[in-house]
């Protein structure tokens, strides 16, 4: 079954330095664009990630620093990539709680100003898992009888969870998935935006899940000791919260979502 697309649609794969959304960065960057007409375009980038790449990063993606010491920097493309990626949905695996946060943590630190949170968003790691919990090897096997030889190559992950995505539309065709509420709902369909309500875990206001909307969509704190507590109360009653999420290890992201809730209180 080929997807019905009303915008492109990118499937991307980072390579990095490891899995620290707020610290780690990228050293190889992998696109897909499929466009409306089904044509598809593909991108490749080694980036220089200003950091050593620990042993072990490396030793799972094959990626060292003396093959990224003349690469450019995330700055330096970054532009580039924000126009390749302009009015397009995006897709992934694992793609919502790993490559988008960290790939919207680059471009805040690129002073490139690209809102992803506009964008609909399909993890097909999320789909899979919600059908079937396994990897991508193994979901590339199940799915189209194929084996990943190139595994954490960004490029044939990028391509392989594509090819996956394709093969879940065919294979769960009218097939009626049952949520934690018992309800019954068919979410396998050839539309992006109900694959992106599907794929999606959580409400999320910011992009790892540190802020979440509740039933009334209200944003609360996912975390620590204020979890579950409407923001805004937080940040009335406990006003030195702010300044310690801003002057810790959380995403910039994060901090820029919790600034604009209390710029908006201030305005009320």
């Amino acid at each position: 079954m080929k997807l019905q697309l009303k915008n492109p649609l990118v499937f991307l794969d980072l390579e990095t330095t490891g899995i620290n959304i707020a610290s780690d960065r990228i050293v190889e960057i992998a696109l897909l664009k499929i466009d409306l007409d089904g044509s598809e375009e593909e991108k490749v980038y080694r980036i220089n990630p200003e950091m050593p790449i620990p042993e072990r990063a490396a030793q799972i993606h094959g990626i060292t620093d003396e093959d990224v010491k003349e690469a450019p920097t995330f700055r330096e493309v970054a532009k580039t990539l924000a126009k390749f990626l302009e009015g397009c949905d995006l897709a992934g695996f694992n793609s919502n709680r790993f490559d988008i946060p960290l790939l919207a943590e680059e471009f805040l630190r690129a002073d490139v100003d690209i809102d992803l949170k506009k964008r609909k968003f399909i993890d097909v790691q999320a789909i899979f898992h919600k059908m079937e919990k396994r990897t991508l090897a193994a979901a590339f096997k199940y799915y189209c009888d194929k084996e990943l030889t190139d595994a954490h190559s960004a490029l044939a992950d990028t391509r392989a969870t594509f090819e996956v995505l394709e093969a879940q539309l065919d294979l769960y065709q009218g097939v009626e998935y049952e949520d934690v509420n018992g309800s019954k709902s068919m979410p396998i369909v050839n539309n992006v935006e109900k694959l992106s309500e599907f794929s999606a875990y959580d409400r999320n206001v910011d992009f790892v899940g540190r802020i979440v909307y509740n039933d009334k969509g209200v944003e609360i704190f996912n975390f620590g000791k204020n979890k579950g507590i409407p923001v805004e109360t937080v940040l009335r009653e406990q006003p030195g919260y702010y300044g310690w999420i801003m002057n810790g290890d959380f995403p910039l992201y994060t901090k820029k979502v919790l600034t604009q809730i209390k710029l908006r209180m201030k305005d009320k």
